[in-house]
């Protein structure tokens, strides 16, 4: 049994698949709490014996302002789950997707602080490359960022470091973009047994498919509503990264735990929802560079709407985030009260 409360979160527009179920068994085993987020377009006979499923309607009956306020048919529901997850007390919450299938290692509790190699100060980094020789890039890496220079894994310093953001890789079918998909081959499998910390200044996007968070880190899970389906958890990273190094945190990136049987995509249509990933992740990075951040659990959330103001400044994200970031971060501050650390 787990010695941490852990909650997993999964949003899906599905009937109850392989993945799911496999979620489903291996939470029953461990008595960690399983919540899958429904959406107008989910099945209405959505059953799985082992998850607590919310519909629209329930995520109504919750109370949640944020229920009301968050738009349908988008991914960002998601963040639903993880304001219930607080409310039920969470000191862990773990995510991934409807297509992604779990392995063992998935529910190894690995530690927040740790002895691990780490880049620092180093720009763009393509993360995947300390686990592969396979050409490949993460999604939300800038194009032009995809052929840099990267020092081996072996010249990465060992630091101690603490990350409470943790992001697992996935193997088959992993999570690289449209113009990948559309021009280089699959599956590609990642060497194990191999973590690298993004300290502060090394940049690397990270997904919603295979993270870890803690609660300090609660307040960064928020998926942004305004802005395209293929953006919302790369620009979510971003800000993520900047904040949590206010902190002096570190982003973990360590060996795949999940395998993804990818659900159908139309890829052109990926492709269009990403270019605004491709135009301005570069600039996002130096936006958020330029921020005067300062450090402090209780400064959290007035840096995310810091971060949040000036990328709606550069009209990057739509201003309607803002009202929306608000509700989120009040939902939060109402689970902090009820479960002090």
């Amino acid at each position: 049994m787990t010695t941490q409360k852990t909650a997993l979160v999964i949003t899906t527009i599905f009937e109850p698949n392989a993945a799911l179920e496999a979620f489903a068994q291996g939470c029953r085993q461990r008595g960690i709490q399983f919540l899958v987020i429904g959406d107008v377009q989910t099945p209405a006979s959505f059953h799985l014996e082992g998850c607590d499923y919310y519909s629209v309607n329930r995520q109504h009956e919750t109370g949640l302002e944020f229920a009301g306020a968050c738009p349908v048919r988008h991914y960002a529901r998601k963040n639903i789950g993880y304001l219930l997850a607080m409310q039920a007390g969470a000191t862990r919450i773990l995510e991934s997707d409807d297509d992604s299938l779990p392995r063992d290692s998935f529910w190894i509790e690995r530690p927040r602080c740790l002895r691990v190699r780490t880049a620092r100060g180093a720009g763009w980094n393509n993360i995947y490359t300390h686990f592969t020789d396979a050409l490949i890039w993460p999604r939300g890496l800038p194009l032009d960022a995809v052929h840099a220079k990267m020092p081996e894994y072996d010249e990465l310093p060992l630091k101690d470091v603490d990350c409470p953001i943790q992001q697992g890789l996935a193997d088959d079918n992993p999570d690289v973009d449209a113009i990948y998909r559309l021009l280089l081959p699959l599956p590609v499998r990642f060497r194990g047994n191999r973590s690298v910390a993004c300290a502060s200044g090394s940049w690397s996007p990270f997904n919603s498919q295979n993270t870890a968070w803690w609660p300090e880190a609660f307040p960064l899970m928020h998926l942004p509503t305004y802005c395209t389906f293929r953006a919302t958890d790369i620009w979510r990273s971003l800000i993520a990264q900047r904040v949590a190094w206010a902190n002096g945190w570190a982003v973990l990136f360590h060996e795949p735990s999940v395998w993804q049987e990818r659900n159908e995509h139309n890829l052109m249509r990926d492709f269009r929802d990403e270019v605004p990933v491709y135009l301005h992740n570069r600039n996002i990075g130096r936006i958020l560079d330029e921020l005067d951040l300062p450090p402090g659990a209780g400064k959290i959330h007035a840096n995310m709407l810091r971060c949040y103001e000036a990328l709606v400044g550069a009209s990057i994200i739509e201003k309607e985030e803002i009202p929306l970031l608000k509700t989120w971060l009040a939902e939060v501050s109402r689970y902090r009260r009820s479960h002090p650390r």
